[in-house]
């Protein structure tokens, strides 16, 4: 997962809205999004390298997201930060311990931003930052640096989402995927240096990467509502930014477990 966007507590009909992109090789083995068999109150979608997901939900309104921190180096055998998500889904653990657990084990993984919550918390926490941490209400951004930092593509979509969400009462799916669905790369001098290079930089800037061996692979949408229901939606696309196909899922949440 390399771009999230979301709403927390600031819309009358929806107190979470999320918006996410999965950029990702596409070689790399993986199933959209479904209930899981061995785990059936788990929606999301699977890394079957890894085993855990980038993106997914609960029957009890817990969510979890990820994604990976650009640095240029990457350890050769760490755990799978996949894991992270899959973890908290599985678990009962409050969002803010868990948050504060994960941040104590960072060194086994490479480097990682994980979003955790329910209907009542959000937690923030990466292993390149020293502390958890609760979030406000608010619109956030998450790319493949800390929370809400200055990168371009972050900062479009953060302004897309705020600017969709002040006209439209309810957004649809399509209204809330265009926010992540710019191609065009950003000029040279206001990318990142993250340490792969300009080219590489460049290639990984805007929101949407139309790539044919690396790019983005789904557009997610989560949309969880004051009246207990939880719907999630994905559009998977093929190389060169082709669509495939549209899932989507909707649910009442079960608040006694």
């Amino acid at each position: 997962m390399c771009l999230m966007i979301l709403a927390w507590q600031t819309h009358s009909e929806f107190p979470l809205i999320v918006v996410a992109n999965r950029d990702e090789y596409y070689q790399r083995p993986s199933t959209p999004l479904h209930f899981w068999t061995e785990a059936p109150d788990i929606l999301a979608g699977r890394d079957l390298k890894g085993g855990g997901t980038w993106l997914g939900v609960n029957r009890n309104g817990r969510w979890a997201g990820v994604t990976n921190y650009r640095e240029g180096r990457e350890n050769p055998a760490p755990r799978s930060r996949g894991d992270l998500t899959r973890e908290f889904l599985q678990g009962s653990m409050p969002a803010v311990d868990y948050a504060g657990q994960v941040i104590r084990k960072g060194a086994d993984y490479n480097g990682f931003n994980l979003l955790v919550g329910d209907s009542e918390t959000l937690a923030y926490c990466s292993n390149r930052h020293s502390a958890a941490k609760v979030l406000p209400p608010g619109i956030y951004s998450l790319s493949n640096h800390l929370l809400d930092s200055p990168w371009p593509k972050a900062e479009h979509a953060k302004a897309a989402l705020t600017a969709l969400l002040e006209r439209q009462q309810t957004p649809d799916f399509s209204s809330l995927a265009a926010c992540l669905q710019r191609q065009a790369p950003f000029a040279d001098e206001v990318l990142p240096d993250t340490g792969v290079g300009i080219a590489l930089e460049r290639m990984l800037s805007p929101p949407f990467i139309c790539g044919h061996e690396y790019g983005t692979r789904c557009t997610s949408v989560l949309l969880m509502s004051r009246a207990g229901t939880m719907q999630m939606t994905e559009q998977n696309y093929q190389p060169g930014g082709q669509q495939g196909q549209r899932l989507s899922f909707t649910f009442s949440l079960d608040r006694k477990r």
